[in-house]
Parts: structure tokens; sequence; C-alpha cells
């Protein structure tokens, strides 16, 4: 149980954003960055799905394409709030009882057009968006935010390379 419990943990300097509405986080969006980890190693195209589900939880559908296998991926999980609806601090699982932190602690509070996601510890870091691109200055702002915060922005992989100002 300490396992389970150490991997919905909030790493230091990170606040869930408050207040957080779902209902407008809810539908697709984009990676446009992200940490490497093994579950999305050699994907493109990454999308996630947010839902509602009957009971209350979030049903969760990330979709990814796999160019050396001609394939897409899909893994589907849910998710809870850990402390309170209001609060954007959440625990996933796509894999039983195996929770980890999903905690968005920046987002376009006005439209929910972008969000800085972390996990449990700072190895983990998504920057998604409504859209598969964004502008290159709100892309760099943003990075830049994320790596004031602590998060090896050096190791970054970009879904979009053709973003002005990336390599």
């Amino acid at each position: 149980m300490l396992f389970v419990n150490g991997c919905v943990s909030i790493p230091e300097q990170i606040t869930p954003v408050s207040p957080f509405q779902l209902d407008r986080y809810v539908g697709k969006w984009y990676e446009i960055a992200r940490l490497d980890h093994r579950f999305e190693r050699g994907l493109t195209q990454i999308s996630a799905e947010y839902s509602l589900r009957e009971d209350g939880s979030l049903k969760v559908l990330n979709r990814g394409y796999s160019m050396e296998n001609q394939e897409w991926h899909e893994a589907e999980g849910t998710g809870y709030f850990v402390d309170s609806p209001n609060q954007a601090y959440l625990k996933i699982s796509f894999f039983g009882p195996f929770y980890g932190s999903y905690i968005v602690f920046d987002l376009d509070t006005v439209n929910y057009q972008y969000a800085l996601i972390s996990g449990p510890d700072k190895s983990y870091f998504w920057l998604l968006a409504r859209t598969p691109s964004i502008d290159a200055e709100l892309q760099a702002t943003l990075i830049k935010k994320a790596a004031a915060l602590g998060f090896d922005v050096s190791k970054i992989i970009y879904a979009n390379k053709n973003v002005v100002g990336q390599e």
C-alpha cells in the first residue's frame, strides 16, 4: 500500500490548479511535449480523451501511433479526484489497483486550451493542448515555467518537431 500511495504524491513546488472545472476540462487534448516514459516510447500523434463516467469517475482514453508497427495503440484508464473536485489533483489507473498522480499545475483558466501536467514526481511531465500544435512563443513560455519548477526540460520530446524554434 505504501507503493500505491507514493504514486499519488505531489512533487515539491507543484501546486494543483484551483479552482478547477472538470466539465470544462473533459474532451480531447493533444500532446505537445513530454518527458519520455516506456508506455509512450515510440508513439507519435498522442492524444488523450477525457469523459465522465456514470459513477462520477473520469474515463481516460490515451491513443498514439506506432510508426514501427504501423498501428494505433490505446490505453483506457479511470481517474478519481484525490482531495476535492475543485482541485486539479487526480489519481489515474491504467493497470488495476495501481494509481499514479495526474496533477494539472498550469492551465489556461479562461478557455482551457493548454495544460501542464505532472505525475507523482518530476520525471513525469506533459504539455497538452486542445489543438495538435500551439504558438511557438506560448510553447516556449510554458516550457520555461516547467524548467523553473525543476523539470528537466533538456529531455523533453516535442510532438511536433516542425514548431518554429524547435530542432
